[in-house]
């Protein structure tokens, strides 16, 4: 039982992790909400345009979550599904350091449709990957049971995790991202962010990469 709930607790805390991990990271969108404040010499407009951020990167989360949810209904494939979507935020990871330029079609969104703009960066930086693995860990904890009732009450059960995950990692995200962006607007300057920030496309690929072997990894050890 102990076992059991350090399992959860440390995949519901790579969740949170992950969450302040993409909200450091300025191609989630924190810079935006810096440059709307600016542009309408108004501080009120970074928390409206930190939370348009929020709703588009939830969305993303949401959009790659949910069809995994059909896929454990198929518990006898769980450890199956579990490595194929390792190999899959591993190839994502592989194509971002192979390709290093950023989206073209993300600098055509109008920088008032911010959640739109979050969405598509969330789906084109592999953000969502990243959960799966973390997602698929949580959702196979616990399920052991079989047949087509225990299907039904398994798919319930992971869309309500997968709701809860996207929740729980987007407020991460937000109140990271929000932190560093206020810390900028108030305090640092945009001087201060030319000069110090670093380029965190490379660690971003290779993240993906590690996230994808761990998934992997944890499918291999449950089984």
């Amino acid at each position: 039982m102990s076992d059991g709930f350090s399992s959860v607790a440390a995949l519901w805390g790579a969740v949170i992790f992950s969450g302040l991990y993409h909200g450091i990271n300025p191609g989630m969108g924190w810079p935006l909400a810096v440059s709307a404040a600016l542009m309408e010499r108004n501080p009120k407009a970074m928390p409206k345009a930190l939370a348009m951020l929020a709703l588009g990167h939830f969305l993303a989360m949401i959009g790659i979550l949910l069809p995994f949810t059909l896929m454990v209904v198929l518990i006898e494939w769980e450890v199956e599904i579990r490595i194929a979507a390792g190999f899959l935020v591993m190839a994502m990871g592989i194509y971002l350091v192979i390709n290093r330029r950023h989206p073209k079609f993300l600098a055509r969104v109008h920088p008032a449709r911010l959640a739109l703009w979050s969405f598509l960066a969330a789906l084109a930086h592999g953000a969502g990957l990243m959960l799966v693995p973390i997602y698929l860990g949580i959702c196979a904890i616990g399920a052991t049971e079989t047949g087509h009732l225990a299907a039904q009450n398994l798919m319930g059960d992971t869309i309500f995790t997968a709701f809860a995950v996207a929740a729980v990692h987007t407020f991460s995200m937000t109140i990271a991202g929000g932190l560093i962006a206020m810390a900028i607007y108030f305090w640092l300057g945009l001087k201060f962010l030319s000069r110090t920030w670093f380029n965190m496309d490379i660690v971003w690929a290779l993240s993906l990469v590690l996230v994808g072997a761990f998934g992997i990894y944890s499918a291999y050890m449950d089984h």
